[in-house]
């Protein structure tokens, strides 16, 4: 339990009691200027998860780039590629553009969650929202990171995997 958290409200109930009303003043001063500074961190808090969220944007799309290079490099190197290696690529593409599609989605489901916690009036609903907001955005960056990982291998098999001619 945090103490910490009650002391300013302890402090002001004394002064309260011992001041009279100019003390009541004063506490809603206080009062007012705590909960603007909680306002000001949970919005701080807000433009954190946006700057996260395009940071990992950031990082889908250099790692999408750059599958798309591999892939049109793998295609220049191996101009026709055998029969069995067409199947092979074919999967690697479909797998490219459903993760660019996927990567899309999740941009957009995470704005309009960001939104939707902007505008939350409850301060201990929006501060749930954000934290649920960050542990699943910690969960998609592994599970994008495994998939980037997996797409890597592909393109690597497919590129040790000798030509046969037609």
């Amino acid at each position: 339990m945090k103490t910490s958290r009650y002391i300013p409200f302890l402090v002001i109930a004394l002064a309260v009691l011992a001041g009279g009303p100019s003390a009541w003043a004063a506490a809603d001063q206080l009062e007012e200027l705590l909960q603007e500074q909680t306002k000001a961190r949970r919005e701080e808090k807000v433009k954190e998860l946006q700057r996260q969220e395009r940071l990992e944007n950031l990082k889908r799309d250099q790692t999408a780039h750059q599958l798309q290079r591999q892939l049109e490099q793998l295609k220049q190197e191996k101009a026709a590629p055998s029969p069995s290696q067409e199947p092979q690529a074919e999967e690697s593409r479909r797998q490219l553009d459903q993760q660019r599609s996927d990567q899309q989605l999740q941009r957009l489901q995470n704005e309009q969650k960001i939104n939707r916690i902007q505008r939350e009036s409850d301060a201990l609903r929006q501060q749930q929202q954000i934290d649920e907001l960050q542990r699943q955005q910690r969960i998609d960056s592994l599970q994008d990171q495994i998939r980037r990982n997996q797409s890597q291998q592909d393109f690597e098999r497919l590129r040790q995997q000798p030509q046969i001619p037609r």
